[in-house]
């Protein structure tokens, strides 16, 4: 009887700690979703910004000088922004094993 008991159990904490790990896959990936989008809205900004400086421009040199220094801006955002998101990723494949650790054997 013992056995079946067991088997419950187990059961029951497979399915709370499942639960817990969608949870915070879905508040991990909700965190994602928001800073993708706000960096779709930063860089669109960014870009609508230029193309209005570039309408502007009376020179050549002047249209090469923006549109250098915007890639290059660009460029560093999108760095920065793929190291920020590779890291959310990371952080939460992390926190979404922790329910999990607690049923794995500890090593010596």
């Amino acid at each position: 009887m013992n056995t079946v008991d067991d088997m419950q159990k187990l059961a029951k904490e497979n399915a709370e700690n499942a639960q817990k790990a969608f949870g915070t896959l879905s508040k991990g990936l909700q965190t994602i979703a928001t800073e993708m989008t706000d960096y779709s809205k930063k860089s669109f900004e960014e870009g609508s910004a230029v193309l209005e400086q570039l309408a502007g421009c009376k020179t050549l040199d002047k249209v090469v000088e923006i549109q250098s220094d915007y890639a290059k801006k660009a460029y560093e955002g999108l760095v920065a922004q793929s190291t920020k998101i590779g890291e959310l990723y990371v952080d939460l494949a992390k926190e979404m094993a922790k329910p999990f650790e607690a049923m794995m054997p500890k090593g010596k």
